[in-house]
């Protein structure tokens, strides 16, 4: 319905919401329990930008190397992926979840990061899946793996 086939659409009588943040945002004005943002502000705030962060600046890397072809520049483009999993990584330091409890910043990284986490699943052949495995290389030990299953543990439609 959005037109690309990775962008999630929320479809509500004649109402039509087309990204994951907006959807988010609409669900929690309906439906605010169990809530996706901190009730205080500041917090929410902060869940905010590092929404806007990951749509505007982590998101960019992997859409990029999809389209280049020039070796070095996805070389470029992927170290930065790289280097983004240890910001991931920081911030689930004495946390279960990227902003302590779970909520939006959690269900709107995890489409993304849980093929660092898991790999790409059978029959899975979008590009983009794959780019995602391969520029997020984890550590064993890595916590995103964990926080990957304290996720996927939840429930969704």
């Amino acid at each position: 319905m959005s037109g690309q086939p990775l962008v999630p659409v929320l479809v509500d009588g004649d109402e039509v919401v087309c990204d994951s943040a907006a959807i988010i945002e609409w669900l929690e004005q309906r439906a605010p329990e169990p809530p996706l943002f901190p009730a205080d502000r500041a917090r929410r705030a902060v869940v905010r930008i590092f929404i806007d962060w990951f749509n505007a600046v982590w998101k960019r890397p992997p859409n990029l190397i999809a389209v280049e072809a020039d070796v070095s520049r996805i070389a470029e483009l992927s170290a930065s992926m790289r280097r983004s999993i240890a910001q991931f990584e920081d911030l689930l330091e004495g946390r279960e979840y990227l902003f302590g409890e779970f909520g939006a910043a959690d269900v709107i990284a995890y489409p993304f990061l849980k093929y660092a986490a898991f790999g790409l699943p059978p029959g899975d052949d979008e590009r983009f899946h794959e780019i995602l495995v391969e520029h997020q290389p984890l550590a064993a030990s890595s916590p995103l793996r964990v926080w990957a299953e304290r996720v996927h543990a939840h429930p969704r439609s």
